[in-house]
C-alpha cells in the first residue's frame, strides 16, 4: 500500500475517498455487465431462442463458481483491510498467499466433481429439450475453466483490499475487452455459438487473473503470491471463513433463486425464461453500479473500523445518499426506454412484452437492493459474521415460499413480483440488525465527536 492509498484511507475528504475506492469498482463492474449483455446480444444475432434460454439457464452455475471466488476473496480482502488498519503487514502477505493458492484448489475441485455429473447438472438447471444441447455445451466449458474464474474473483477482491482500486478496475476492464473481442470472433468468424461464448468468458478470466497475479507478485508492497508466505493457520481460516462463508452462502442463494425462478418461469414458455434472462442482464447494469459502489467502499469501511470509527460513520452516510441519487436516475431512464432496450436483443413481440414487464417490476426495488448490499458490506467490513450470514440467507429464505404462494395466486405476475417482496424483506432485516449493532460498531463516536 503506497502513500497515496494510505492518504485515501486516512485523510482524504469522505466524498473524494469514496470516489477513489468506489468509482473504479463501479466502472469495472459496469463493464462486466456490458460483456454479459453483449454475450446475449451476439447470440441473439443468430435468432435462436433456445440459445438465449441456455444462456439464462446457466446463470446459477456461474453464480456458484463466482461464489467460491468471493468466499476466499471477500473473506481474505476484508481481513487484509483490517490488518492494514492495524499495520500488521507480514500477516497481510500470509493472507494474500493463502487466498491465491486456495482459490486455485477450489476451482480444480469444482472441475473434478462437476464434469462426471454434467448431464445431471444440465437437467438440474432446468434445460428444456430444445435448449439441452446448448446448455450442456456452456456448462462443460465453464466447468473446465472454473479454476480461472474462481481465481479471477478472488484476486480482484485481494487487489482492491489494499486500496489499489485503479488496478482492480483495469483487471476487470481487461477481462471485458478480451471477452468482447473473442465473442465477435467466435460468433461471426468461427461460428461456434454457445461453446464460443463460454470459451470467451473463461479465456478473459484467465487473462485478467494473470494480470492480477503479476501485480501481487511484482507491484504490490504488501500482497504476495509467493508460496513461502503461504499459511493456513487457525486465525487466517477463522477470519476468512467468518466473512467468506456468508458471502458464499449469499451467492449460492442467488444462484438457487435464479434456478427456482427459471423452473417457475418454464411453465410459461421459453419466451418467459428468455425474457427474464434478458431483463436480468439489463437490470444488472444499474444493480452492478450500486454493487460496485457498496463493494468499493468495503475496504475503506474495514480500514476505518480499526483506525477511525467516526470516519466510518460519515462514509456510510455519504454512500446511502449516493445510492438514492443513482437509483432515481436509473429508474427514470429504464421506465422511458424499456421496450427499446429489450428490442435490442430480439424481434419477438411476446418476448419484448414479457421482458419489458419484468424490467418495470424489478426496477421498483433498485434502491432497496442497493441499500441492502451496503448493509451486507458493512457487516462484512466490521467482521460481524452472524449478521453477514443472516443477510446471506434472508432473501432466499423469503423468496422460495413467496414464489410458491404468488405463483398459485397470480401466475406469471406473481412470480415476477416475488423478487420485489424478497428484496423488501431483506432490506428491513438488514436495517433492524444495523440499528441493533450500532453501539457495538461505533462505541466511541460520541467521544470522538466531542
Amino acid at each position: 500500500m503506497d502513500a497515496e492509498n494510505l492518504h485515501y484511507f486516512e485523510k482524504a475528504p469522505i466524498a473524494k475517498a469514496v470516489a477513489h475506492f468506489a468509482v473504479p469498482m463501479m466502472l469495472g463492474m459496469s463493464m462486466s455487465v456490458i460483456y454479459s449483455i453483449l454475450n446475449a446480444y451476439f447470440l441473439g444475432t443468430l435468432h435462436n431462442t433456445a440459445m438465449l434460454t441456455a444462456l439464462a439457464l446457466t446463470l446459477p452455475l456461474f453464480a456458484i463458481i463466482m461464489a467460491l471466488g468471493n468466499l476466499i476473496g471477500m473473506g481474505s480482502g476484508t481481513f487484509i483491510s483490517r490488518l492494514l488498519g492495524e499495520k500488521k503487514y507480514d500477516d497481510v502477505k500470509h493472507v494474500s498467499s493463502f487466498a491465491f493458492y486456495s482459490s486455485i484448489v477450489l476451482g480444480l475441485i469444482v472441475m473434478a466433481v462437476g464434469l462426471p455429473l454434467i448431464d445431471q447438472i444440465v437437467h438440474g438447471l432446468g434445460a428444456t429439450p430444445d435448449s439441452f444441447g446448448f446448455t450442456k455445451d456452456y456448462v462443460t466449458i465453464m466447468l473446465i475453466g472454473s479454476p480461472f474464474v474462481v481465481l479471477f474473483f478472488t484476486l480482484e477482491n485481494i487487489v482492491r483490499s489494499e486500496g489499489s482500486a485503479i488496478t482492480s478496475m483495469v483487471g476487470m476492464i481487461l477481462s471485458v475487452v478480451v471477452n468482447i473481442i473473442l465473442d465477435a470472433l467466435v460468433i461471426f468468424v468461427f461460428h461456434w455459438d454457445v461453446i464460443g461464448v463460454a470459451s470467451a468468458t473463461v479465456v478473459s478470466n484467465l487473462v485478467a487473473s494473470a494480470f492480477y497475479a503479476f501485480h501481487l507478485g511484482y507491484k504490490s508492497q504488501f500482497l504476495s503470491v509467493s508460496v513461502k508466505w503461504f499459511k493456513a493457520t487457525k486465525d487466517i481460516l477463522s477470519n476468512v471463513l467468518k466473512i467468506g462463508v456468508p458471502v458464499f452462502v449469499m451467492s449460492i442463494f442467488l444462484g438457487t433463486m435464479s434456478l427456482v425462478l427459471n423452473h417457475f418461469l418454464v411453465e410459461y414458455g421459453d419466451q418467459a425464461v428468455a425474457g427474464f434472462g434478458i431483463s436480468s442482464r439489463l437490470l444488472q447494469f444499474p444493480e452492478f453500479i450500486l454493487m460496485g459502489l457498496c463493494e468499493g467502499v468495503v475496504p475503506l469501511i474495514a480500514f476505518s473500523f480499526t483506525a477511525n470509527k467516526l470516519r466510518m460513520k460519515h462514509t456510510i452516510g455519504f454512500t446511502i445518499k449516493t445510492i438514492v441519487a443513482l437509483a432515481v436516475a436509473f429508474g427514470v431512464i429504464v421506465y422511458l426506454t424499456s421496450d427499446h432496450l429489450i428490442g435490442l436483443f430480439t424481434n419477438d413481440p411476446q418476448l419484448i412484452e414479457m421482458g419489458s414487464y419484468i424490467l418495470h417490476v424489478t426496477f421498483l426495488s433498485l434502491f432497496i437492493s442497493g441499500t441492502t448490499a451496503l448493509f451486507t458490506g458493512i457487516f462484512q467490513a466490521t467482521a460481524q459474521g452472524t449478521a453477514a450470514f443472516i443477510m446471506s440467507v434472508i432473501q432466499g429464505i423469503t423468496l422460495i415460499p413467496v414464489l410458491y404462494i404468488a405463483n398459485r395466486m397470480n401466475g406469471f405476475h406473481g412470480v415476477v413480483w416475488s423478487l420485489v417482496i424478497a428484496d423488501a424483506v431483506a432490506f428491513l432485516v438488514g436495517g433492524i440488525m444495523l440499528y441493533v449493532l450500532r453501539t457495538k460498531l461505533q462505541p466511541d463516536l460520541d467521544h470522538l465527536a466531542n
